[in-house]
């Protein structure tokens, strides 16, 4: 799980206030929700990527998790973006295991995750066909019933076009290659720009249909990017995770 960045979309370049990981809905910060749905789903641990105002976060960890069950790893170069992060993941994805990643600054019913980790395919993304967010999406492209394009700035000439809501499930052969590819970004001195461009790059380097998708479109969920994400977060979201 991504948790390290300044959140600049939401409160600026010079942004002091806690990370968003912290924010509260329903009395119940962002980390508290997501680390009972993670139980809830039988994930047995959650390596998180921490950087600003890290010991804030890592104190509600400690007061929200059961004893070993949050792992974090400390990005000193968080204001540099977030393929540093994901680069940090480096021994998760790695490990041989089927890995899930997630973005931490999304609100989101549990039907959303659990549909995810149940899902039969290995690799997969979630999708929503209604598209929630009001801007700088992250689209999912897809052809035949299969994933061929995957980012933001996409043209819509695609059988579906979905956004996604930044979780994603993957293999742990995929999961090494994501890792290559992010290290290979890096090297290159090409490590600003969003971490989906590791995504892409191994998408696009895969055996058609390796890349798989559930179809969310239904379940409620927001990413807390911009102010409008807030008010829609306490407006619509909120009371549908809570009926």
């Amino acid at each position: 799980m991504l948790a390290a960045g300044l959140g600049r979309r939401l409160y600026g370049d010079e942004n002091q206030e806690l990370p968003k990981a912290l924010l509260q809905f329903g009395g119940l910060t962002l980390i508290e929700r997501h680390i009972r749905i993670l139980q809830c789903c039988g994930v047995d641990e959650l390596n998180l990527i921490v950087g600003h105002r890290k010991d804030d976060l890592l104190d509600e960890v400690m007061r929200v998790a059961p004893d070993g069950f949050v792992k974090s790893f400390y990005n000193p170069r968080y204001r540099e973006g977030p393929k540093h992060s994901l680069a940090l993941g480096n021994d998760v994805l790695r490990s041989g295991d089927d890995v899930l990643f997630m973005d931490a600054d999304v609100l989101y019913h549990p039907k959303l995750l659990q549909q995810l980790v149940s899902s039969k395919h290995k690799t997969c993304f979630v999708i929503d066909q209604e598209f929630q967010s009001t801007d700088d999406f992250v689209k999912v492209c897809i052809n035949d019933d299969k994933i061929v394009n995957f980012g933001k700035l996409l043209g819509n000439d695609y059988d579906i076009v979905g956004e996604w809501p930044g979780f994603f499930k993957m293999s742990a052969e995929v999961a090494s290659q994501i890792a290559d590819s992010v290290l290979g970004f890096i090297a290159r001195g090409e490590d600003d720009g969003a971490y989906e461009d590791a995504f892409c790059e191994v998408l696009k380097a895969s055996v058609p249909g390796t890349f798989c998708y559930e179809d969310i479109t239904g379940i409620p969920w927001v990413e807390l990017d911009y102010d409008a994400d807030l008010k829609k977060a306490v407006k619509k979201i909120l009371p549908k995770l809570e009926m």
